[in-house]
This record gives C-alpha cells, structure tokens and sequence, in this order.
C-alpha cells in the first residue's frame, strides 16, 4: 500500500452492528501479511472486549473463545426481538453496574501475545452474505418442516463475496 500511495496506511475495522461501528481496529503492516490471518486489532476507546468460554471466564493468550464486547457503544437490544436480546444480551459479570451487558457476539477469537485479537469465523451457523446475516439453522427448518423432506441442509456457495449465494440440500 505505501508503495502505491506513499504515508497510506490501512486499518482492519471489526465491529458487528450491535456495538456502533467499531469493535477493534489494527492498522496493517507488511509483517501482518506473512501471517494466516489480519488480526482485528485493539478495542477502540470506550469498549470492552472479553474472549470467554462456556462458562462465561476469560480464556488464556492463544486460546480460543467467543467474544463478548461492552462499553459506551453497545445497543440495549434488538427492537422487537426480546427473545434474541435477552440470548445476545447478557449480564456483565465483569462490571460493578448491575445493568451492565456484554454483547455475544459469536464470533471465535483469541488474543495474541502482542495483545491483538485473532479472528478466527462464527462459531455458530451464521453467514454473511452481501453484508446480510442469515442463520442458516432457521432456514434449514422451515425446509425441513415441508412434507417432502425428511432432512435439510443450508450452505454458502461462490468463490467470491460478490458471487456468494445460499444453496439447499434435501433428501
């Protein structure tokens, strides 16, 4: 990048749309490129970013967890959807504030010793696609509750992110 345009410089922003724009950031280096993933950087100001296990404890560097983000940016919730809120939307354990709440985000990270995070995919069946997310698990279920079918499954195909599209198997 700085050899096209010298001074430039190019920052990997992660955020889901629950916690304001941004999560973290990273601004990408020529070292970051030998590496089998850009990381996703440092919390921005104001935000809280935890990787937890199942039970909901900080994992160590190197290990993988789900993140967990709170802070200033982060939603109250989905308009409408107070089952899904209360499911995303949970009790920080880590705050003194009863009323404060971390955003699970689903997605698999890890911290890495330099104390960036690793981004590794969802660690559910969510997929984007064209900047929407789609469960996967609800579409497979309202195929598979059709007489015909006896079993359905929900994939991603496409090479690219501008080919992507969903196809659906059933038996």
């Amino acid at each position: 990048l700085a050899a096209m345009k010298p001074g430039a410089k190019l920052v990997n922003g992660y955020g889901p749309t629950e916690s304001t724009t941004f999560t973290a950031c990273h601004t990408i280096t020529s070292d970051d490129l030998e590496l089998p993933t850009i990381p996703i950087g440092r919390p921005i100001p104001h935000t809280q970013v935890y990787i937890l296990d199942a039970r909901m404890h900080p994992v160590p560097t190197g290990v993988r967890g789900q993140l967990f983000i709170g802070g200033g940016g982060l939603a109250t919730g989905y308009h409408n959807r107070p089952e899904l809120t209360a499911e995303r939307f949970v009790r920080n354990p880590f705050s003194a504030d009863p009323g404060a709440k971390l955003y699970a985000s689903g997605d698999v990270c890890r911290w890495l010793p330099n104390g960036t995070i690793e981004f590794f995919g969802r660690g559910d069946s969510q997929v984007k696609i064209r900047g929407f997310r789609i469960e996967t698990g609800e579409i497979e279920s309202v195929i598979g509750a059709l007489p015909e079918v006896s079993q359905a499954v929900v994939t991603v195909a496409g090479d690219t992110a501008s080919d992507k599209f969903l196809a659906a198997y059933v038996s």
